[in-house]
């Protein structure tokens, strides 16, 4: 598993179903926009501290952001029932 990929992947992911850009994501986590690019191109690493702020910015649970796309929607698919 490359974890920057799965990660820029579902920051990606849950930013859009979210409907933020990058600039107004970045302003609710309190991150640069050209940060979270970064980070979504897969061109950044990241700080467990700011791990935690991208995943309170998006009101989800920071493990699901670590999670590949099939293990993802296996999880919210249980999730649901």
């Amino acid at each position: 598993m490359d974890v920057l990929k799965v990660f820029a992947d579902n920051l990606r992911k849950y930013r859009n179903q979210a409907g933020l850009s990058q600039e107004n994501f970045a302003d609710r986590a309190g991150l640069h926009r050209t940060y979270i690019s970064a980070i979504e191109c897969g061109k950044r690493s990241i700080a467990l501290e700011n791990v935690q702020k991208i995943a309170d910015a998006l009101e989800i649970d920071t493990y699901k952001l670590f999670l590949e796309n099939f293990a993802l929607d296996n999880h919210d698919k249980m999730k649901r029932r």
